[in-house]
């Protein structure tokens, strides 16, 4: 019988077969041996394989943080199937694209989503814990697992709709798990059982939605790590109810979402140290939307005793540097590097010298994705092959590369606006507002916010003689076109500013919006 592959159901059952009876999940209020998880995720297999899912068919998973969420992904992955993470911010058309887009075969789903299911007409659902009767063993035989299979995340692109990363299974357990372990990472499959009784065993609290690449990749390395996951599933954050959470299970590190999560955290703290009493926390990791220096003290202030990891990764790129006891004296990020990960001139991309203070293009070599599915001219624009026929990923940001060879980060030239953490693209945004029927033109920038990083202000353009328009219905009217965290929180009204090219001038439109809110 061949052994283990550098597929994550092989790596899975490797390390559970060698401990099966230490926690590895708690999502209130479910809590998980990796025996149980498991055995849970083989009732998922069994029921996608009754339900007649094949390998390579694409699973979507339609639901919020809880124990099922992860039990569904290992399901897909032990039967050969590809699960899809769906955003449940989506409105219909959202959903609908996603479900065309991705050629969905099923849908497991949260029981609050069946009507937007409903709405789009999809048919093929599985409800969520409907798998309690199959079968707990490894009955789905005949699977051919490999390291190419293909794991796949969806994320926002840049016309705004979003767009499935590809990655071959082997290179997403090296790139975005670690190679299960940061400091040690393994040679060969087998190798993962060593990770079945850490000397030291991690507890990281995960507040992001596993909906995202963050949450799924956080609960990933600490499980492939041998760790033990702590999933927030509150509908809501609560600054309050995650410190509970923490003490509560002795979480050892929080990972946390730029200032839009930071920031609570951080006053919470500070306003009921008794609350704080008795933590273990030793480490804050931040990942998804940049920190500010005003946030990073105050983080520094409420864990004085913990270390903070500011990390960037990115969809395409994985986990792609991090800066430890990051800096509270600057708001651009640095990041050191692993030698994989560069700057390149954006025509030759022949890597830049550090401390030249040229900027080019931020990349990543080696354990990259395969590209984008369904977009070959994406994939070619995003994924280069220099002179020396080496493959790199290049996202799109500007940065520079200092004299110690850190990476200095300045932000996606696509004019990508990040609130809290999620993306939001300004066509997209700018589509819907025109919709209006009382609207000529708009432009959609982002301006700082102190507790999302940004947020999103449309400079728009009336048609003549139409009735003044007021944000309150701007925003009802968007509603109905995009997910609610794309909606304008401000609305300035008059010019929306074009080049002589006709073309939007997104520039000259931030000034503007800067100026008149006073930012």
């Amino acid at each position: 019988m061949a052994g283990p592959t550098f597929n994550l159901a092989d790596l899975w059952e490797t390390l559970c077969d060698a401990g099966p009876d230490s926690e590895c999940l708690v999502a209130p209020p479910v809590r998980h041996t990796r025996g149980s998880l498991d055995r849970a995720a083989n009732q998922v297999a069994n029921h996608l394989v009754a339900q007649g899912v094949q390998p390579g068919e694409r699973v979507g998973i339609y639901s919020r943080n809880r124990a099922e969420y992860v039990e569904a992904l290992f399901g897909c992955w032990k039967c050969g199937a590809v699960p899809v993470n769906i955003n449940w911010r989506y409105v219909a058309a959202e959903l609908r694209y996603v479900i065309e887009d991705a050629e969905l075969i099923t849908m497991i789903v949260e029981g609050e989503y069946l009507p937007v299911l409903d709405e789009v007409g999809f048919e093929r659902r599985i409800r969520v814990g409907e798998w309690a009767q199959a079968s707990t063993e490894r009955a789905f035989g005949g699977v051919a697992r490999s390291a190419d299979d293909v794991y796949m995340l969806y994320t926002g692109g840049t016309t705004g709709m979003p767009k499935g990363v590809m990655w071959r299974h082997e290179d997403f357990f090296y790139a975005c798990c670690m190679g299960g372990s940061p400091f040690d990472p393994i040679s060969e499959p087998g190798e993962i059982a060593r990770n079945a009784e850490p000397a030291f065993q991690m507890s990281p609290l995960v507040l992001g939605p596993l909906m995202h690449g963050g949450g799924q990749w956080l609960t990933l390395i600490a499980l492939f790590g041998g760790n033990r996951a702590v999933i927030y599933t509150d509908r809501h954050f609560d600054a309050g109810r995650v410190l509970d959470l923490a003490v509560a299970e002795r979480a050892t590190t929080i990972g946390i979402i730029g200032d839009a999560m930071a920031r609570p955290l951080a006053e919470a703290a500070l306003a009921e140290p008794d609350r704080w009493a008795g933590s273990e926390i030793i480490g804050l990791g931040n990942g998804g939307a940049m920190l500010s220096s005003s946030v990073k003290s105050q983080l520094a202030q409420a864990f004085p005793n913990a270390v903070l990891n500011d990390s960037y990764g990115a969809s395409e790129t994985g986990a792609a540097g991090s800066e430890v006891g990051a800096s509270t004296e600057r708001d651009r990020p640095r990041f050191s590097t692993d030698g994989r990960t560069w700057v390149l001139d954006p025509d030759t991309l022949e890597p830049l010298e550090p401390g030249s203070g040229v900027e080019g293009l931020f990349a990543r070599r080696g354990h990259i994705p395969l590209g984008y599915w369904k977009d070959p001219a994406k994939t070619a624009a995003t994924f280069r092959t220099d002179a020396h026929d080496v493959r790199w990923v290049v996202p799109g940001d500007w940065a520079t590369i200092d004299a110690e060879g850190r990476i200095v980060l300045f932000g996606r030239g696509s004019g990508c606006i990040n609130s809290g953490g999620e993306k939001i693209f300004p066509e997209e945004v700018e589509a819907a507002i025109r919709a209006h029927d009382d609207v000529f033109d708009a432009i959609v920038v982002g301006v700082p916010d102190d507790r999302f990083g940004q947020k999103v202000v449309a400079l728009v353009q009336l048609r003549a003689g139409a009735p003044q328009l007021t944000l309150d219905a701007l925003q009802e009217h968007c509603r109905t076109k995009i997910a609610g965290y794309k909606v304008p929180r401000e609305l300035l009204v008059g010019e929306a500013p074009r080049t002589n090219t006709n073309k939007p001038d997104y520039a000259t439109a931030l000034q503007i919006a800067l100026d008149r809110l006073g930012s």
